[in-house]
Formats: C-alpha cells, sequence, structure tokens
C-alpha cells in the first residue's frame, strides 16, 4: 500500500491485481459469457459478446494480460477497505449498475472515495474503465483510445509460469462467485 499527496493522510491505496494470463482471460470471458447466456437464453452471440465485454474483456484486447492494468481500491492504514459502493468484482447485473465508476446510486461517502481514487490515478497517468471503478489502465488499446493516441504500447503477452506469484488473500480464497480461485475475481 502507498499513500500520494492526492489521498488524505491515513489512506492508502490497496493492490488487488495486475497481469492476467490470456489462458485465464479466456476462461474469466467464457465463464462470464456462459452466465449471461443461461440467464438470457433469448439473447444473440452478438448481444452476449457485448454484455460480456462490459464487465470482462474479451481475450484479443485484455489489458491485463497486456500488463498494463490494475485493479485498485483504497484502504485505511490498517489495511481495511473503504466504502466505494460496492465490493471489487461486482458485475453490473450484481451491483445494480453500482460498479460503474459513476454510477447515480451510491452515497455520498462511497462517491467521495470513488473521486479520491479516480483522482490520484488519473494524477499517476493512469485511465479508469468507467464501467468499473476500480480498473485502471496505461497505454494499453483502451488508454490510447481514450487518449486518442495512435496506437497503444502494450498488448496481451503471454509471460512464463512463475511459482509464487502474490495475489491478495481476499481474491485467493475465491472469485466473484464464492469458489476458490487462485488469482482473484474477474474484471476487465
Amino acid at each position: 500500500m502507498t499513500r500520494s499527496p492526492e489521498r488524505p493522510a491515513g489512506t492508502d491505496l490497496l493492490f488487488i491485481e495486475g497481469y492476467r494470463p490470456p489462458a485465464l482471460q479466456q476462461h474469466y470471458f467464457t465463464e462470464y459469457r456462459n452466465e449471461l447466456a443461461a440467464t438470457h437464453p433469448d439473447w444473440t452471440a452478438e448481444q452476449l459478446h457485448q454484455a460480456a465485454s462490459r464487465y470482462v474483456s474479451p481475450p484479443k484486447i485484455a489489458p491485463h494480460s497486456a500488463g498494463a492494468a490494475v485493479a485498485v481500491t483504497l484502504a485505511d492504514q490498517d489495511g481495511h477497505e473503504l466504502d466505494l459502493g460496492t465490493r471489487i468484482n461486482a458485475s453490473p447485473e450484481e451491483s445494480d449498475g453500482a460498479c460503474f465508476t459513476h454510477a447515480p446510486n451510491l452515497s455520498d461517502h462511497a462517491r467521495h472515495h470513488r473521486t479520491l481514487l479516480l483522482n490520484a490515478m488519473e494524477n499517476a497517468g493512469f485511465t479508469n474503465y468507467g464501467t468499473e471503478f476500480w480498473h485502471f489502465s496505461v497505454a494499453d488499446r483502451y488508454d490510447a483510445l481514450m487518449r486518442q493516441k495512435p496506437h497503444a504500447r502494450y498488448g496481451p503477452i503471454e509471460l512464463p509460469q512463475r511459482a509464487g506469484i502474490l495475489v491478495h488473500p481476499r481474491l485467493r480464497s475465491q472469485d466473484r462467485n464464492g469458489r476458490n480461485s487462485p488469482n482473484g475475481g474477474t474484471c476487465a
């Protein structure tokens, strides 16, 4: 955890996740797409792809698989996460849209914390993905699009498997569906 001048004393930045292997990204995308298909059997393949893409990036463009994205939140000095309106990795369906960065259904307290997080990360050069308040990237395709750059600097890459990758304990214990997960829940 780190504190910067953009955040008040007693408020720390809590890193949740960074790089995600492409195979894991594919698994998360397919799993979420299948959940949506079960809930919406009348949707076309394109509708399912678009809806799934709001929450889990398609593997070909995934910023986590490029090492260009992080999932972060705010915590107090004891490491307890601050109220930002919903848990990290809450889907649009689960959170009734409260996962969107500028969701209208937030308390003033949660909105204040989100503003602190957004300002700190943007001042550090990161771009927020608007459907996930916790997701920030730099120099990936989304960041290039938002900054009107001609191209992204980073794209998906397969890194060699390494033993002992550190994962936040909350994410190690279960994914967003409450199942054991070695690399956390899903997000872009």
